[in-house]
């Protein structure tokens, strides 16, 4: 199913008594789309904010709801719909409309059929809402031929996806927050969370599948794994055996910390900042959600926040934070902290909630 493609339209500020909308889709810039033909406002909205208005949204939209994205410079919420009528609802919302040809129905559909004929290591996608597309990208490690065999899948799929080479390698980020390790192999703390009024930390499923008893930097045993979730998912929970402080903070390499008093769901175009114990705190965008990875072992992790922050081995399972708001764990990703690539991230709140725990 086609759409009518019509100019990106600017919403007028809400009213009080606007029902919910939502979002389904990911991240990018303009597609499908010309300049605005009027000169109404949207709401100015921080990132959380947006996030929350996108998720009302799509309550009300349904199928007609295409993907949104957080648009940092005007600080605004862009939400693609299918028809007119849509776009009057997300307009009296606050938001900014922008109506596209592929409906969220059409790009899962591409989704699953490159799951089933495109699952090749060292290949990821996300569904893209700037430009209204599945983004297939190949690492370094794809040979011709697998090249050649993702080419003749992305064509068959028409105007639903998208292909890219990246330089780097998509790989777990084995090796935010302090240093943890077992003497073997390194990862980070994530963030501390409460279960029963017990303290526990989560970190990368990938890291508590090979490690099962934590110490920090010093050497002191600190924890062992009560849960952990990889391939699918990539989150751990950790249980404190010892007797030491864990507040509800990140470290920021700089004498400092960041208070964390909830977690919040990624937005594209939210503003992140990560802290591992190898390359310590870096920033940047979310520039996808729901992403797939095919890590170079064979193992597929599903419904991950794609962003440009970079990170290196022994940055796992590290914190995603925007402002005091828990985001994502460091999954893996491509490139370093020199040259850049992309880096993706378990998002905390299902972590959260299939844990059972809170941010304490």
């Amino acid at each position: 199913m086609k759409h009518r493609r019509i100019p990106r339209r600017r919403a007028a500020v809400a009213g009080a008594g606007i029902a919910a909308l939502v979002v389904a889709g990911v991240t990018f810039q303009s597609a499908n789309a010309s300049e605005p033909t009027d000169s109404a406002q949207p709401k100015t909205l921080s990132a959380p904010a947006a996030g929350k208005l996108a998720s009302l949204l799509g309550q009300n939209l349904g199928t007609d709801a295409a993907g949104t994205y957080y648009d940092a410079e005007t600080r605004s919420l862009v939400v693609n719909v299918l028809d007119e009528a849509a776009a009057q609802v997300v307009e009296e919302a606050g938001a900014e409309a922008r109506l596209v040809e592929n409906s969220l129905a059409e790009l899962r559909s591409a989704r699953s059929t490159l799951r089933q004929e495109a699952t090749i290591p060292g290949t990821a996608w996300v569904t893209d809402p700037t430009t209204n597309k599945v983004v297939v990208t190949a690492d370094r490690t794809v040979s011709d031929t697998e090249w050649a065999q993702l080419t003749d899948v992305v064509r068959a799929l028409g105007g639903t996806a998208g292909l890219q080479r990246t330089k780097g390698e998509f790989k777990p980020f084995v090796a935010g927050g302090d240093a943890i390790t077992d003497g073997s192999g390194r990862c980070s703390l994530g963030f501390n969370v409460v279960k029963g009024n017990e303290p526990y930390f989560l970190t990368a499923g990938h890291c508590t599948q090979s490690i099962t008893t934590w110490s920090d930097s010093s050497g002191k045993e600190i924890g062992q794994n009560e849960t952990s979730k990889f391939p699918g998912d990539d989150f751990g929970l950790v249980k404190y055996t010892a007797e030491v402080d864990h507040p509800s903070e990140v470290n920021l390499y700089d004498g400092s910390a960041q208070a964390i008093s909830g977690a919040a769901e990624a937005t594209v175009g939210m503003e992140v900042t990560r802290s591992g114990s190898t390359t310590q705190v870096h920033s940047g965008k979310v520039t996808g959600l729901d992403a797939t990875v095919n890590y170079g072992n064979g193992d597929v992790v599903d419904g991950l926040i794609q962003t440009d922050v970079c990170a290196e081995p022994g940055d796992s399972g590290g914190s995603l934070f925007s402002g005091d708001k828990a985001v994502g764990l460091t999954s893996g990703g491509s490139g370093d902290c020199t040259a850049g690539g992309e880096t993706f991230f378990q998002p905390v709140t299902e972590a959260l909630t299939a844990t059972g725990t809170r941010i304490g």
